[in-house]
């Protein structure tokens, strides 16, 4: 039998990041990965010459050596570093009655927003402050001195003090809604909707039950930090991640499904594989959901009833209709990347087929795409409920499309004419492909309605990562949930160590 230090179920950027910390701190770790293609819902795939994106899109300070993205933190401590190309405006969200760009740099934005409402500009500017004043003492911490035990305060009162002075004044903001902040500061009707749009964007929900400094990060690092794209997709971050596992001793099993936790005595003794395979490790950490670590890696009988069932009765955010393309190129010169439309703002922006999401990454790195083609990923909320493949899977599947074809039509009029390359993908290709839950992204856990379930189980030696453990269903989100992770199984000597390392 196989013996580990610990054993990571699933490679998405949660499981990766801590699984190559581990590694990083000397321990013998093994990541075990069902599919063929690590990475999760962060994986990407070629068809016919085309690299898609399955799922993130929108990136910032990945080449930013003072970001506080927990990704680029990760990427250095393990020696590894991705190309990315810097751009702004970072997108451009299109309405029934008017399209705006939208930049990073917040000068540019509020004038963007001033040739709507001068009312509106103003009152983002006051916004943007109170959201700088809660990110700068947050982004002077870094994510890798973080950890989910008692050892945290101390530590980050030694190593931190004025950071943590700052952040005294903030601290009643850190557990308010974005929503709050809404309401104290803007007035405009206008501004309000975008504001809920963002937030909508950045975690599934609208602003009142988005957590303030989720929208506090996303506007220092806006504003502070640069956008960029990384050159290859996010298969190159994956890569990243998979290299430095390896460069500090971890090991990638693919095609290793894992059928369930080993528990005996309320104690993770390792996993058991679908070959009925036993690996031994003395932690497991589950990259799984929510929802599939509780139903699935695990027996009802192994979890305090109370535990499950509060559990599998967590709220989870819509699942996706993903729409990939390959088109001819040809006089899309001045195409710029990310886009959102709105098509009915009389509409929720969480209705299924309002709110359509498109990325073209290939303006940016054309290698994604064969020459004088590009790639195109647009996708929009769709319920899991009524999905089945049977004799109406393939009509159904055109027929919840036709929202992003029509987005596309604001963007590139003539898409119809060029597609070369058509993917469908639906709540199914999710759960299969992802082996996620109803093919969620994650809890819908509103802001003041409950607290995130963190990496720690009932289960000694059983912990958890991933979008279903910190808020924000985003890449730097999971890739902080895999730091707290890391460092919590580690001694805070090992980690302030290894901090020291990464100090300028």
């Amino acid at each position: 039998m196989e013996s580990y230090d610990v054993v990571v179920i699933g490679s998405g950027i949660g499981g990766l990041v801590a699984a190559g910390l581990l590694a990083r701190y000397g321990r013998r770790v093994l990541v075990c990965e069902s599919h063929t293609l690590p990475g999760g819902a962060a994986h990407a795939f070629k068809r016919q010459g085309f690299t898609f994106d399955s799922g993130p899109s929108f990136y910032c300070g990945l080449a930013d050596p003072t970001s506080c993205n927990p990704l680029r933190e990760v990427l250095n401590a393990l020696g590894e570093s991705i190309t990315a190309v810097a751009y702004d405006p970072l997108g451009h969200y299109h309405f029934p009655d008017r399209t705006l760009a939208i930049y990073g740099n917040a000068e540019q934005y509020q004038a963007s927003l001033a040739q709507i409402s001068p009312q509106a500009a103003q009152e983002l500017k006051t916004l943007t402050k109170k959201m700088l004043a809660i990110y700068r003492p947050l982004g002077a911490i870094p994510t890798l001195a973080l950890r989910a035990d008692g050892w945290l305060l101390p530590l980050l009162i030694q190593r931190f003090p004025k950071a943590m002075a700052q952040l005294l004044p903030q601290l009643r903001g850190l557990g308010r809604s974005m929503g709050d902040f809404v309401d104290e500061t803007v007035q405009d009707p206008w501004l309000r909707r975008l504001i809920d749009l963002e937030c909508f964007l950045l975690s599934g929900m609208k602003a009142h039950q988005t957590v303030a400094p989720e929208m506090a990060f996303m506007f220092g690092e806006r504003a502070e930090s640069v956008i960029d794209y990384p050159i290859g997709g996010s298969g190159a971050i994956i890569d990243a991640l998979v290299r430095g596992l390896k460069r500090w001793g971890g090991q990638l099993r693919l095609g290793a499904h894992v059928d369930k936790v080993w528990v005996e005595q309320t104690q993770a003794q390792g996993v058991v594989l679908k070959t009925g395979e036993r690996i031994r490790a003395g932690q497991v950490i589950s990259n799984a959901t929510l929802w599939d670590t509780c139903n699935h890696l695990l027996a009802a009988a192994d979890l305090p009833p109370q535990y499950r069932q509060t559990s599998l009765a967590t709220a989870a955010v819509d699942s996706f209709m993903h729409l990939h393309l390959g088109i001819r190129a040809q006089g899309l010169e001045e195409l710029t990347i990310h886009h959102v439309v709105v098509h009915d703002t009389e509409q929720d922006i969480t209705t299924p087929g309002n709110t359509c999401m498109i990325s073209i990454p290939s303006v940016l790195d054309p290698s994604l795409a064969p020459d004088g083609h590009h790639v195109v990923h647009a996708y929009t909320l769709e319920p899991y409920a009524g999905w089945q493949r049977d004799e109406n899977y393939g009509a159904k599947k055109e027929a919840k499309v036709e929202p992003l074809i029509r987005a596309l039509q604001k963007v590139v009029p003539d898409i119809c004419d060029r597609i070369t390359l058509k993917l469908i993908g639906t709540p199914l290709t999710h759960q299969r492909f992802l082996r996620r839950h109803q093919g969620t992204y994650g809890p819908a856990i509103s802001a003041g309605q409950g607290l995130f379930p963190g990496c720690k189980t009932p289960i000694k030696g059983l912990y958890r990562v991933g979008d279903s453990t910190l808020p924000g269903i985003g890449v730097p989100a999971v890739a902080a949930s895999g730091i707290l992770c890391a460092n919590s199984l580690v001694s805070p000597r090992e980690a302030a160590a290894l901090l020291d390392l990464q100090a300028p």
